[in-house]
């Protein structure tokens, strides 16, 4: 064989690794395989965007203080440079036997292996007039564009689902001026997730926020005016609201109906094991869409956040590459925000502890400020902490977790979590003191500010 036909033949065997989908898991996994294998030919799937933008920025956009561009974390070059193909289409199904996508405007694509990264789609429960226009969910960036013409000189809307997205969805309405009411069918906003305590205080905070606030109320049917469009709601106690939209936030579902009828084992996501593999040879998942069989301990099966999806897309890249790897998360983290109330959870903080669990509550006096700490019962080794209205570092309370920490250890040295004391009033006293109210024999030396940050630094905590 001369040269010039062997070129040809080596670079026809080159791996064809196809991600369908382009948030952060589907990214991150084709970034990672690149970092590893040089030569593979990726492509990216994808109808909502040319190019990967940070999807929790959308209400940013809306509200005036980024544009699109400014939601990109990387050069539009940075693909050409790093040779991964971007192409903007619809998946209509796959041909698993045949390793082919079958595409809405591109025909079919071909693929040595798969990685299936499509994310969530907002859920629908068959409301009547759940199809209206003027109805809608908040999830990608087709959502937002169609919320900006659906938000055009209205007035009132109605959120129906008290979650993460259905409060952004209120902060960006409420900075036009569009009134909006909510429809939470728990007791208290988002008590599912968050404990009495926390979850009382965001009923209070969107309250104040002039926010119609309906516990204990589900949406019955939405009705339409003469043109087909959303003009009220009714809901499961009779009371009939007028609005010009109607914000669908109840929760989201794997996005995997294009899927279903193959031969791809499917439940709620896409079924994977420890290594983010389905039953299908060279197919894995990652990301929203993604099921574990078998969840880790005190995990859920599907991990719908972000930093999990950036973890999986990582850890996908290696087993993809060659070297299979296990998913091994790092501890449990989120973060939000309620209107200006920010939020952040590390370990296991559940809506009820159980009888092998106790907790440290404090609350500020303004009622906008609150630390829990849930611990073991015997042994007081720290959980989980939630935090809200006051900033924590990621490390060392990741840190405390990991290396068993007791309560009594973690609030005589809390100020080493604060993000950044130098300019944000602390609160370790106070805490402290609702500490030693709640164990009157037991009393916490807070440890020197210098001694303190001595000890963490030489600890190595700042540069895991």
């Amino acid at each position: 064989m001369n040269s010039g036909l062997y070129l040809i033949a080596k670079k026809k065997s080159f791996m064809h690794i196809v991600i369908i989908g382009n948030g952060i898991a589907g990214i991150s996994a084709a970034r990672y395989i690149r970092k590893q294998n040089s030569e593979a030919k990726i492509t990216v799937v994808s109808a909502e965007t040319a190019h990967f933008y940070s999807r929790t920025a959308l209400m940013y956009i809306y509200m005036g203080h980024m544009t699109y561009e400014n939601t990109k974390p990387y050069e539009d070059w940075f693909w050409s440079k790093n040779r991964i193909g971007l192409l903007q289409d619809y998946v209509e199904t796959v041909d698993f036997d045949g390793k082919v996508l079958v595409l809405q405007k591109n025909d079919r694509l071909s693929y040595d292996k798969l990685i299936i990264a499509a994310g969530s789609k907002s859920n629908k429960f068959g409301w009547p007039g759940q199809n209206l226009d003027g109805v809608q969910g908040l999830y990608n960036r087709q959502d937002l564009t169609l919320l900006e013409e659906n938000t055009k000189n209205i007035k009132q809307a109605v959120i129906v689902g008290g979650g993460l997205i259905g409060v952004e969805l209120g902060e960006m309405l409420m900075s036009r001026r569009i009134k909006v009411t909510f429809l939470v069918r728990e007791s208290s906003y988002w008590n599912n997730v968050l404990p009495p305590e926390e979850s009382d205080m965001i009923n209070r905070h969107i309250r104040e926020h002039h926010v119609d606030l309906h516990l204990n109320t589900e949406l019955k049917e939405i009705v339409s005016d003469e043109n087909g469009r959303a003009k009220g709601v009714v809901t499961s106690k009779g009371t009939v609201i007028d609005c010009q939209l109607v914000g669908l936030t109840a929760g989201v579902s794997p996005n995997v109906d294009f899927l279903k009828g193959t031969e791809l084992a499917i439940k709620k996501g896409v079924l994977v094991n420890e290594y983010l593999e389905t039953n299908i040879p060279d197919v894995s998942a990652v990301g929203d869409c993604a099921q574990f069989i078998t969840p880790l301990p005190n995990r859920r099966p599907i991990e719908q956040v972000w930093y999990t999806g950036r973890m999986q897309g990582i850890t996908v890249a290696y087993t993809v590459c060659g070297n299979r790897k296990k998913y091994k998360p790092r501890t449990w983290f989120n973060s939000a925000k309620f209107f200006d109330i920010e939020y952040q959870t590390y370990g296991m903080v559940m809506p009820k502890l159980n009888e092998q669990e106790e907790q440290l509550y404090w609350e500020h006096s303004d009622g906008k400020k609150c630390l829990k700490f849930v611990y073991q019962k015997n042994t007081q080794q720290l959980l989980g902490i939630n935090a809200f209205g006051i900033r924590l570092r990621h490390e060392v309370c990741e840190a405390w977790l990991n290396e068993g920490r007791t309560l009594d250890y973690v609030l005589a040295h809390f100020k080493a979590a604060n993000f950044d004391p130098e300019f944000y009033t602390t609160y370790e006293k106070e805490v402290a003191a609702a500490y030693q109210k709640q164990y009157p024999n037991k009393k916490i030396n807070l440890v020197p500010k210098k001694n303190l940050f001595d000890m963490i630094f030489k600890s190595g905590i700042f540069h895991r």
